[in-house]
């Protein structure tokens, strides 16, 4: 159990450090970019939830 919470911590402080760090140094995407990101963003979504479906359903 303490090696789990070892991890979990090691874990939740990267994501503290990194994530900052991503946001000031990733190059922002065009409005274009996020057009096109956008337009594929909800298909997938329905497509995670009918692949969820229908492993819940063999499982």
């Amino acid at each position: 159990m303490g090696n789990l919470l070892t991890i979990l911590a090691f874990l939740f402080i990267a994501l503290i450090v990194l994530v900052p760090v991503i946001e000031k140094f990733a190059p922002r995407p065009s409005p274009e970019q996020q057009a096109k990101i956008s337009r594929w963003i909800l298909p997938l979504v329905g497509l995670s939830l009918i692949l969820a479906l229908f492993k819940s359903f063999m499982s």
